[in-house]
């Protein structure tokens, strides 16, 4: 199935799931997925078929594949410049212009080279994000009309339904703690990035996806860029309507302000996924009211030492350790994570009471994939706990062999035996034994 081949060669490349099936959708409205595909008002036009157009390209009896202005191929390149890169790179591989393996090698190699959009690609969590993105970044199709992008989206969404076994109706509300978590996993992913070597690059390009860029600057890899990756945390998660995004810490402290989410008491004891802010020139007495000049997010809070991830720390990623009230703290960003949706452990799914499962960390499940499985089982589950006892997600009674999911966190039933966490349709989360899961893409692999 051409659907699962394209999932599973931009899957090992590490975009994510949404961001696949938002480009999937575009494939599919361009044409079809077959490579072979030639434009159709350009049939007639040319006299060829797409099988016949393809060979003659390959014979090279055809000679004018690059400035015909005919679409082909996956994505139906139209361009001159992008087709001859095209023919280049199918000579070059040694393959027929119309192979499949070949053009999705095309493609990754151009997208990289669409720094905004391939950021959106790997970091989103919305498929119509991905598919609006694609469809005017990469596609540029001359109908770019709502209806032509809502046809786009449907289509991506209905390949996720294919590919997974999961409708988006099925989706299950999450907790404050998740909630705050998904922001700190988010944060957590670009651990290590740096600018010795410019991986620092992707977060910085996640802030230039988001729009409206805040006072309409586009940040520089260059900058300092501490707000940045506080913001970029905040748009990998999908949160930017509680938790602000700009460059400067200075502003950023203002638009939480505005948002009635600041705090400045020296009492106040942080919670993960509040934003922490600095004032390097704070000398430790009185009130620290000073300009900030640093950024970071509340990773947890244990024994009154604060765990905080920042960008930019020694110009790259990492953790810092500060005391609750310690000199330098400026204030803190508290972003309201009860507005995205609150729910409790579910109640006993057979009403029986002998199931005692807890979830992980204190109420704190991860949703963040942080690797991709593969089903095993002929059909499985997918239930709203963890243990045969709670029931199945209504929506979905169960997936199928070879379907993929994102799994996100493990969680144990009460006979002891694990079970995953995992993220369907993009932003649907469920429950399923972990022995009929196989890992296909690590994490590792993935960032």
């Amino acid at each position: 199935m051409n659907e699962q081949k394209v999932y599973s060669f931009f899957a090992e490349r590490g975009l994510s799931p949404c961001g696949i099936y938002g480009l999937m959708g575009n494939l599919r409205d361009e044409s079809g997925f077959n490579p072979r595909n030639l434009q159709n008002s350009y049939e007639k036009r040319l006299g060829y078929t797409d099988d016949s157009y393809t060979e003659a390209v390959d014979a090279g009896t055809y000679k004018n594949f690059v400035h015909d202005a005919a679409g082909y191929g996956l994505a139906q390149w139209t361009y001159p410049a992008r087709k001859e890169n095209l023919l280049k790179f199918a000579h070059n591989q040694g393959d027929s212009i119309g192979d499949f393996d070949m053009q999705l090698a095309f493609m990754y190699w151009e997208l990289q080279g669409y720094k905004n959009l391939y950021a959106i690609l790997k970091t989103t969590d919305s498929i119509r994000k991905a598919s609006d993105a694609f469809m005017t970044q990469y596609e540029k199709p001359a109908d770019q009309s709502e209806n032509a992008k809502r046809r786009r989206v449907s289509y991506g969404e209905e390949i996720c339904a294919m590919l997974t076994g999961i409708e988006n109706d099925s989706i299950v509300p999450i907790t404050e703690a998740d909630a705050r978590q998904k922001v700190i996993s988010a944060a957590v992913t670009w651990y290590g990035r740096n600018e010795a070597d410019g991986s620092h690059q992707v977060i910085i390009d996640t802030y230039n996806s988001h729009s409206p860029l805040a006072r309409g600057y586009k940040a520089k890899y260059t900058d300092s860029w501490c707000a940045i990756f506080a913001s970029a945390s905040a748009i990998s998660a999908g949160y930017t309507d509680i938790i602000p995004t700009e460059c400067s810490c200075g502003k950023l402290i203002e638009l939480f302000k505005q948002l009635g989410r600041w705090v400045e008491n020296d009492a106040y004891v942080p919670a993960p996924g509040d934003y922490i802010f600095y004032d390097w020139d704070d000398t430790g007495a009185g009130d620290c009211t000073g300009w900030p000049e640093h950024v970071g997010i509340v990773v947890s809070v244990f024994n009154d030492v604060i765990k905080v991830i920042e960008g930019n720390k020694d110009d790259a990623v990492g953790y810092r350790e500060i005391k609750v009230n310690g000199r330098y703290i400026r204030g803190y960003g508290i972003p309201d994570y009860g507005a995205k949706g609150v729910i409790k452990e579910p109640a006993n799914g057979t009403n029986d009471g002998k199931s005692d499962s807890k979830p992980v960390q204190g109420g704190t499940l991860c949703k963040t994939p942080q690797w991709i499985g593969e089903v095993t089982a002929s059909s499985l589950h997918v239930r709203r706990w963890a243990g045969k006892e709670y029931e199945n997600i209504i929506s979905c009674p169960y997936l199928e062999k070879g379907n993929f999911v994102g799994v996100c966190d493990t969680v144990k039933a009460v006979d002891g035996a694990d079970w995953y966490y995992i993220q369907i349709s993009c932003r649907s989360h469920g429950f399923v034994h972990s022995k009929y899961i196989k890992e296909f893409i690590s994490r590792t692999d993935r960032v």
